[in-house]
């Protein structure tokens, strides 16, 4: 087989050493369509994506050389505050590793973590710091993505379109379940929806864009993903208060109120929560609501659990956690009896803390969550900014679309967490690449325009 690879490997070799952007556009199509190893090679004592997750360990190893070589990289980027806190939150992961229960699962997480960054945000950032090239960047994933949709939707035909517990196996081989399905069509549909409005687009390219809305959204509803579902609905919320440009002000005051209220009412709302008993459902408001189930529902019951699993694997570990990329290996002894449910297990490959922040914070203790918190603030920061600076209407809706985007799995992160794959890291980074590509343009712009004033 390796033999048989090997014109293909060194034709790849080849064009990353003369052009590391087509690279990352093969990163960026196969992702929806890449495989883990132990599904052509099982019991094999090592784990990646294929082809992928080679081609970004290429891109970081070819990179190294030559910002070696050359001693240079656009510090503009380099020196960004979204950058910044990316770094703050490497050198924590470095340092967790080092304390880690398990280094050398940690390490090979941390480098991981280190060639997304690298490959789909440094160098993605790069690719479009001259305001070009992000179409094009969404585009091939999401034609590949549309492929694992057509095909999961053909499967999903045979069990009955309406069949819920289909939803969790017809993704596979491409996504391991229905749930990073439903985050990478959540994260693509303000995209699917811009680009109907694409000032840039004929007619032609806005009918196809059209097409692949409704792929896209199709994808969305038959994931059966009730995180995916809630994260559009507050992307949606997040759109019409930049679209009134309501101030932060009086939303921060709102949110902290909100906050008394649910602290104030907390016993009340559980006794609600625990008088729900919907299950999780093909019909759709059913579905929903059975989102605030914690009583019978076993996917909310199972989240729960692993939930408590990782606040308890915090309380022992506060400062420096068990080591990134640990969890799903040391949380089997801290589940309580009364918390296991019917899916719960003590093996490895049992998935990992269902959240994007907890996982975090009993990998790396506290500062693995502020770290990445950090991140998720300088963005929407930086984001929200730039999307009422930029004046060019293209770059507007792409920094709005990247944004609403991003927002969808800041949302998801507290029901799951998907970084360490390719399938969610390409659009994740790849989105931050844009908003931190088009914040340095429109400020390039903004000085020029007042050099002319002051001229």
């Amino acid at each position: 087989m390796i033999l048989n690879a090997l014109p293909v490997i060194l034709l790849i070799l080849l064009v990353a050493i003369y052009s590391l952007d087509k690279i990352i556009y093969l990163v960026a199509f196969f992702a929806p369509l890449s495989i883990p190893l132990h599904e052509i090679m099982p019991g094999f004592g090592f784990d990646m994506y294929l082809p992928t997750e080679p081609l970004l360990f290429g891109v970081l190893i070819l990179f190294l050389l030559k910002v070696l070589q050359d001693r240079k990289f656009d510090r503009k980027i380099l020196l960004h505050p979204i950058s910044i806190a990316v770094y703050i939150n490497l050198i924590w992961l470095l340092i967790t590793s080092f304390t880690s229960t398990m280094p050398a699962v940690s390490f090979k997480f941390l480098l991981a973590r280190i060639w997304f960054v690298v490959a789909l945000y440094l160098l993605t950032a790069k690719l479009f710091s001259e305001g070009k090239n992000m179409e094009k960047y969404v585009w091939l994933y999401a034609a590949s993505f549309m492929i694992v949709i057509f095909y999961a939707t053909f499967r999903h035909i045979g069990y009955g379109l309406w069949n819920k517990q289909a939803a969790h196996f017809v993704v596979s081989p491409f996504y391991n379940d229905h749930t990073s399905y439903g985050a990478a069509s959540a994260l693509y549909l303000p995209f699917m929806a811009m680009f109907m409005f694409h000032p840039g687009f004929t007619k032609r390219i806005r009918l196809v864009s059209i097409f692949a809305f409704i792929v896209v959204f199709l994808g969305f509803i038959l994931s059966y993903s009730r995180a995916a579902w809630l994260s559009i609905f507050v992307a949606l919320i997040v759109w019409v208060i930049l679209l009134l440009k309501i101030r932060f002000k009086p939303l921060f005051i709102t949110f902290v109120a909100l906050l008394a209220l649910f602290f104030a009412f907390q016993s009340q709302i559980l006794m609600k929560l625990e008088n729900n008993s919907k299950q999780s459902s093909a019909d759709m408001m059913t579905h929903i609501h059975s989102m605030s189930n914690i009583t019978t529902d076993a996917s909310n019951l199972e989240r729960i659990n692993r939930w408590s699993c990782a606040i308890r694997m915090f309380a022992d570990k506060p400062i420096t956690g068990f080591g990134p990329g640990t969890y799903m290996f040391k949380y089997a002894p801290y589940q309580l009896t009364k918390d296991r449910t019917i899916i719960s297990t003590n093996a490895a490959d049992g998935g990992n803390a269902h959240s994007e922040y907890l996982g975090p914070l009993s990998e790396s203790g506290v500062l693995g969550l502020l770290t990445f918190l950090l991140i998720i603030g300088v963005v929407i920061y930086t984001g929200v900014n730039t999307y009422t600076r930029v004046r060019d209407k293209r770059l507007k809706l792409i920094t709005l679309a990247a944004l609403l985007g991003l927002i969808t799995y800041y949302i998801h992160g507290f029901l799951n967490n998907f970084l360490d794959t390719d399938k969610l890291s390409v659009p994740f980074w790849g989105f931050t690449a844009m908003i931190v590509a088009i914040d340095i343009i429109s400020r390039n712009q903004e000085k020029q325009a007042n050099k002319i004033e002051n001229a």
